[in-house]
């Protein structure tokens, strides 16, 4: 994937949709390891107070010393926060609950919204050489999340396959707007990716048509099917893709990822 904002840096996801429980942080994981597959190198970053992702990729609380907090608040350099998960080429900076304090502190610094920009481009960067960074956000639109959308270059919204789907989206759209006006114009929408899919139910077959009317081609062709071993995987602290490489959960990552690196070889050609 090349990048014309960092010719030699990685490409930046932010995660992101303001409503819980859409399959962010399941997202997150899966499409890291699933880039790792097929020879990337991946950064994850943990922004969500909850350390969901975290604790997903096998990184227990008393081993997260340093944390994204650290990354964003004291200026901790990346080769220290960042570390090596399970997954081959797959590394985490973690996070833990001290991060809910920092939108509080954030609002006293005046680079508030640029920490992460500036954290994900400093020297130290480079020589990691890490392919792709995806930003797992909270879900809300907080600081923290401004903060992902001024760091990247674009941003991949995971969308429920279930009622009142697409009417969530309009306010996190407007908030990519804004941040495209004031600090990040070069910010796009990367893809729109159907979760929790099941074919079976004409609720989620309503929800696809919608959004496909609606959004066009910024939904991805690829849906996340509703699967027991994606559900399952995290309380093994691993991605679906190792823990049943065969599921269906697993093929639809890899779709994904698939997916994300024709569209992007596409655009730069």
């Amino acid at each position: 994937m090349t990048d014309s904002v960092l010719p030699s840096g990685p490409k930046i996801i932010a995660v992101a949709n303001q409503k819980g429980g859409v399959g962010k942080t399941t997202t997150t994981i899966n499409l890291a390891a699933a880039l790792c597959e097929v020879g990337h190198k991946v950064l994850v970053i943990d922004l969500d107070p909850q350390g969901n992702a975290s604790t997903g990729l096998g990184i227990e609380p008393e081993d997260r010393e340093l944390t994204t907090y650290e990354l964003l608040l004291d200026e901790a350099e990346l080769e220290a926060v960042a570390l090596r998960t399970s997954t081959e080429n797959l590394f985490l900076v973690p996070a833990t609950v001290d991060l809910s304090s920092a939108d509080i502190e954030l609002i006293a610094n005046e680079k508030r919204s640029f920490l992460l920009h500036d954290a994900l481009r400093q020297p130290a960067m480079a020589p990691l050489g890490f392919d792709v960074v995806l930003i797992d956000c909270p879900p809300s639109l907080n600081l923290l999340t401004v903060n992902a959308l001024i760091a990247s270059h674009s941003v991949l919204v995971p969308l429920q396959s279930e009622f009142f789907a697409l009417e969530g989206l309009s306010q996190l759209m407007l908030t990519i707007r804004e941040v495209r006006q004031s600090a990040n114009p070069d910010l796009r929408i990367e893809g729109i990716v159907l979760t929790m899919y099941d074919a079976r139910n004409n609720l989620s077959q309503l929800v696809e048509a919608d959004a496909r009317a609606n959004l066009g081609d910024l939904v991805f062709d690829t849906v996340i099917p509703r699967n027991v071993r994606v559900s399952e995987a995290p309380s093994y602290a691993l991605p679906v893709l190792a823990y049943d490489t065969a599921s269906k959960g697993a093929k639809a990552y890899r779709d994904l990822a698939a997916e994300i690196i024709r569209k992007n070889e596409k655009r730069a050609a």
